[in-house]
């Protein structure tokens, strides 16, 4: 629980304010865009490296503990620029690059490793818990910083706050590393598993009934991305919002997706993730190109409110789909693979829309045709969705890592899918926690991120 929450302030405090630092330091419009989607690129690069570096440490304790120190330590060089007040680009898209390198390469390695730490019985009441926990902490470090902010640029003095707050992010992201550090790693790395080869992913696009999913979300990403990065200079710099001002219309696009996701939770047990993911799917479409019609800050509040929930109904249907439609043994596979195309698809719609932006001139009028293309080409994938194939497995899912609050899309989210832990050898574990994982799974475990009111909790769970 310590883990996740002081991770998720580092997220909130640290991470999400990378835009506003650049514009700050006065790097220039396009680049406080590209911040937030050029170095996911490194970060799906550098993960596609996490099998062959765990099997080589024979742990993936070790390999997650190095890479979140390696995060934590991206933060220092920034606070020691903002400090001096010497910002250069190359310097932030660097450190930009190791911290997504770093974080995305713990990913699976996380989600495979904590499999072996969170008995079955109690995964869902936990994960719940967790991802509240996570929740609160991303929003305390995000207002926490937007009012640094503003209290920063009353007196001033606003790339001296910014040292501030990657100090602050970096003791979090290491105080998050011990805490993983205290862990055990009952169950070590395991070879069944299979690895899909890149071919096979590529083929499986065209034909495949799991590929018809992945294309349709690598699609929806490009498209989203053609706006998506310019929200925040468009909202400093073009409308000139205050930092507080800037605070409240990300945080209610927040907080819209977490208050929404139980009841599209329900909403996706009643009639289907597929009948979910049109639902979002056609809801994300008009969202950006709303923008266009005012500036108007209320009428922004009510168009980020109906941007966080149909982006919560997209994403919760992404993740159930996701893993109703690819075999178990393949999951980090694909999932790696995945992430990879995620990225790539990021970095090209975010290049599609710097290039609109360049050629136009970086005027209100430039902002508004990239939100409206975003929006045309986010209805032109549409096609794709009606191929994807409806499911009859049972959604498992746990919980979500929330890796980042974005202006348009509430938080940029992973989901918690931790696979079974295999039976351990009874002299690796103590007899307790042998009793716990050694208990006969539910029949079935209808997990909605969010969503776990309906579910009772057992002996164990009520007696703790």
């Amino acid at each position: 629980m310590a883990e996740g929450a002081s991770f998720s302030v580092m997220v909130g405090i640290g991470e999400t304010y990378l835009p506003a630092f650049v514009l700050a330091a006065g790097l220039g419009q396009l680049a406080a865009g590209l911040i937030t989607t050029a170095p996911l690129l490194a970060g799906g690069i550098l993960q596609l490296i996490s099998p062959w570096a765990i099997r080589r440490l024979g742990s993936h304790r070790r390999w997650v503990v190095l890479c979140t120190f390696c995060q934590a330590l991206s933060f220092l060089p920034l606070a020691a620029a903002a400090w001096s007040n010497s910002v250069s680009l190359p310097l932030v898209f660097l450190m930009a690059s190791v911290y997504w390198g770093a974080g995305f390469a713990a990913g699976p390695a996380w989600n495979t490793w904590v499999g072996s730490l969170v008995p079955t019985s109690v995964r869902a009441s936990y994960f719940a818990r967790r991802t509240k926990f996570s929740q609160a902490g991303v929003m305390i470090g995000f207002v926490a910083g937007g009012f640094a902010l503003q209290a920063g640029a009353a007196w001033q003095s606003v790339i001296s706050v910014f040292a501030g707050l990657f100090l602050t992010a970096a003791a979090c992201r290491l105080l998050s590393t011990a805490f993983l550090a205290s862990q055990s790693e009952p169950i070590p790395p395991s070879a069944e598993h299979r690895q899909v080869p890149i071919g096979e992913f590529l083929r499986r696009l065209r034909n495949g009934a799991d590929g018809s999913l992945l294309l349709y979300l690598l699609s929806v990403q490009g498209a989203a991305q053609i706006a998506g990065p310019y929200f925040t200079p468009y909202m400093l710099k073009q409308l000139h919002f205050s930092y507080a001002e800037y605070v409240v219309l990300i945080g209610v696009s927040f907080a819209a997706k977490v208050v929404s996701l139980p009841a599209l939770g329900r909403f996706a047990r009643r009639v289907g993730a597929k009948q979910l993911l049109w639902l979002g799917g056609i809801g994300i479409v008009p969202v950006s190109g709303m923008w266009l019609f005012s500036n108007n800050f209320g009428y922004l509040l009510f168009v980020q409110i109906l941007a966080g929930a149909t982006w919560a109904a997209y994403e919760l249907a992404m993740f159930l789909l996701f893993f109703e439609s690819i075999p178990e043994f393949e999951r980090t596979s694909l999932l790696t693979t995945y992430n990879f195309g995620h990225a790539l698809a990021t970095v090209v719609g975010s290049l599609v829309g710097g290039a609109v932006l360049a050629a136009l001139g970086k005027t209100p009028g430039a902002y508004l045709t990239i939100f409206c293309l975003s929006s045309v080409a986010r209805l032109a994938t549409i096609g794709l969705l009606s191929r994807v194939p409806a499911t009859s497995g049972q959604p498992i899912v746990l919980g979500r890592r929330i890796l980042g609050i974005r202006p348009a899309l509430g938080s940029l989210d992973r989901p918690i899918l931790v696979e079974p832990a295999a039976e351990p050898e009874t002299s690796q574990v103590p007899a307790a926690a042998l009793e716990l994982s050694e208990r006969p799974p539910r029949p079935h475990l209808a997990l909605e991120l969010g969503a776990f009111s309906e579910r009772q909790p057992c002996p164990a769970e009520a007696a703790s």
